[in-house]
């Protein structure tokens, strides 16, 4: 973006405090950083603003980012990694650092999306990871002062089975099903596709709905029951648990079998409209990041699964190896990003407007859509 002003990142550094910027990792890992001590006040001299390769200057800036643990969250690990290496060589550089300085980011990992919403409305928070459904959601309740900038989970649903019965859709007629998720996506998800493929869900089939979906794992273990809907990781902990358990439909394969140009949507990274219209160099540059941190995350699990339990995404590594392939983790933007997730929600909306928020977002809820 010409013309824009840039951040001049000794001047950020500062700003921010250094023993500030050197708890990044702290918190991202969740543990717990020393108080940290008072700068001293800069001087207040200008400094030349970094310029880009054309001469103009460049957008970088500094973005608090929350992700929730779990699946959501995996694909921003390399970044996490790669942003504390950053920072780390730009504290400990007794000379002017001389690598590329991109944006730095404050990672915040939270178990749950209520400890995330008010900060990103209140402004305490830049960006979140945060259920495709709670988007719309907030965009109602901020007079769409949130927008939606890429998918960043697909579907992580899956009906898993304690033997051999199920091979598709048509399959679950007449079974009973143990599920948690009663009045928010799973059940939206499940009841859309047992409809879809000709199966009534409140004639055809029983669903046991269960308060947590560990509760689901034990029904499974204990021989209560033999069909759950279950998201990954939980996938994984049930059949590391239970011999023989496997997972006989993935939802969002029989969602993409519909063919009806949406898409099963677990997550996406969501943004205040002031900071996109402030930074729209630097919330580029992000998807650039969190794209190619991706990319690193599907095409090396094992590294990355290290990296996962590392930052307390997932405790288990090997559960997280084990989980991967299945989370479908992807970074969709721009009109794709639109065309998939318009109409995950249009189905939401249709099964229960509230799960949207009560109506639908307008087309400026769509970054680059």
């Amino acid at each position: 973006m010409k013309g824009r002003k840039t951040m001049n990142w000794k001047k950020k550094l500062l700003a921010l405090g250094l023993s500030l910027a050197l708890t990044l990792s702290l918190t991202a890992c969740g543990q717990k950083a020393a108080e940290p001590e008072q700068p001293e006040e800069p001087a207040q001299t200008e400094e030349p603003a970094v310029e880009a390769p054309d001469g103009t200057e460049a957008d970088t800036a500094h973005f608090r980012i929350a992700a929730l643990k779990g699946p959501t969250a995996m694909g921003l690990v390399k970044l996490m990694k790669d942003n504390d290496e950053t920072i780390g060589a730009l504290l400990s550089s007794a000379k002017p650092y001389e690598g590329e300085v991109g944006n730095l980011y404050t990672f915040t990992l939270a178990g749950s999306a209520d400890e995330v919403t008010p900060a990103l409305i209140k402004g305490d928070l830049d960006m979140a990871c945060v259920p495709a459904n709670l988007a719309a959601v907030l965009y109602g309740k901020t007079n769409g002062a949130v927008e939606v900038l890429a998918v960043n989970t697909l579907g992580v649903l899956y009906i898993v089975e304690n033997g051999g019965t199920v091979q598709s859709m048509a399959d679950l007629k007449g079974q009973t099903i143990v599920a948690a998720g009663k009045g928010s996506t799973p059940e939206y998800a499940l009841r859309y596709l047992l409809t879809e493929n000709g199966i009534d869900p409140d004639k055809d089939v029983t669903i046991d709905w269960k308060s947590e979906h560990s509760e689901c794992v034990a029904a499974l273990a204990s021989g209560q029951a033999s069909i759950a809907l279950l998201p990954q990781p939980f996938v994984t902990v049930a059949q590391n648990k239970i011999e023989g358990l496997r997972m006989a439909l993935d939802l969002t394969a029989e969602w993409d079998k519909l063919d009806n140009g949406s898409a099963l949507i677990t997550g996406v990274i969501v943004a205040r409209r002031d900071v996109v219209e402030t930074n729209p160099g630097a919330v580029d540059r992000f998807l650039q990041d969190y794209a190619a941190s991706v990319e690193w995350v599907n095409a090396n699990n094992a590294d990355a699964a290290q990296l996962i339990a590392e930052y307390g995404i997932i405790e288990a590594a090997p559960v997280a190896e084990m989980a991967l392939p299945y989370c479908n983790i992807v970074c969709i933007t721009g009109s794709e990003m639109k065309d998939k997730l318009s109409g995950y929600l249009q189905v939401l909306a249709d099964a229960e407007p509230s799960s949207v928020g009560g109506t639908l977002p307008g087309d400026d809820f769509y970054y680059g859509g």
